[in-house]
């Protein structure tokens, strides 16, 4: 099923989890652990990230540099499908232009469509380490927009190669993602809800928010969004804060502020056990106002944690 057909049927509001997957070289055991003790929550759909490749610069004996690839995860596609074929759940490959040409993007839609994956979530990706922006692939996409339009276009049956005959049409469900405090490249918050209602206007169907830490961002993302005119779902993601070193990690690595109140408690706890628990709790507290405001749905970000999303989950669904 599509991401916005689980919405329009849901009868009541449930759980849905983002999950990152293993680092090459890694088991596919230690994401199963990671999500088995969620199952019991019956999320209709999971998210699995794509991270580029990361590479460093090594000298070499001659003087010159040398690119190694240092850290790689395995594609979304294969991970996707072992995740569905497990726990018989909808899945949803995030799809980015960094790193991919407009082909290789194509072959991986065209795997996914076999293996009967109907949604994916089109980002553009972060630079890479060593770039100071972003820097697209020679024929690849610059921005998410464009990458919505192919995905759009496979869709009503329009591969790349024109010449193609007898193509079957994909029927992709898509997803945006969405920042109520803005995209940090973003010049301004106007210019970034002309951007994300040029996705939605070029074939997104739902939305996906960025995480946030007070409701009233999202409650008033959502108002100015209607205002606006795009009127497509749009599920609040969540995560809970767990060290005090979040405290500025967070801010840094997602360009979203922290409520003053949650500042003065993280900084009030002894250890990283209480940071832990203050987050679930915060978390708890923003998932049940937002329940109470009628959001079908909430999306967590795990990040590779488990136990800290089903002490949430136990609570709230």
């Amino acid at each position: 099923m599509k991401v916005t057909e689980h919405i329009a049927q849901a009868t009541k509001p449930f759980f849905s989890l983002e999950v990152l997957p293993p680092l090459k070289g890694e088991s596919i055991d230690n994401l199963f652990k990671h999500i088995d003790p969620l199952m019991e929550f019956k999320p209709p759909f999971i998210d699995v990230t794509y991270h580029r490749e990361e590479f460093v610069y090594k000298k070499r004996e001659n003087g010159l540099l040398e690119k190694t690839s240092i850290r790689k995860r395995p594609g979304t596609v294969g991970i996707c499908a072992a995740i569905k074929h497990r726990y018989d759940v909808d899945t949803v490959p995030h799809i980015i232009c960094g790193g991919f040409t407009k082909e290789e993007t194509e072959n991986a839609l065209i795997d996914l469509n076999f293996l009967g994956i109907t949604n994916v979530l089109v980002l553009r990706g972060d630079p890479i380490k060593s770039e100071p922006c972003f820097v697209p692939e020679p024929n690849g996409h610059h921005y998410a927009v464009d990458l919505i339009k192919q995905v759009v276009n496979m869709n009503h049956g329009r591969y790349l190669a024109s010449e193609q005959e007898n193509v079957f049409p994909t029927d992709f469900c898509i997803g945006a993602a969405g920042y109520p405090e803005k995209h940090f490249e973003a010049p301004n918050k106007k210019a970034d809800l002309r951007y994300l209602k040029q996705k939605i206007d070029s074939g997104a169907n739902y939305i996906v928010t960025q995480m946030f830490f007070d409701n009233q961002k999202y409650f008033d993302f959502v108002e100015t969004c209607r205002n606006e005119g795009i009127n497509v779902p749009i599920i609040p993601g969540l995560k809970p804060i767990a060290t005090k070193k979040q405290l500025n990690l967070i801010p840094h690595r997602f360009h979203v502020d922290l409520p003053e109140e949650l500042i003065l408690e993280v900084v009030k706890c002894k250890d990283n056990e209480q940071v832990k628990q203050l987050g679930i709790e915060w978390c708890i507290q923003q998932s049940k106002e937002l329940q109470k405001a009628g959001i079908p749905v909430l999306h967590y970000y795990s990040m590779g944690k488990s136990d800290n999303i089903k002490a949430i989950a136990s609570q709230v669904f």
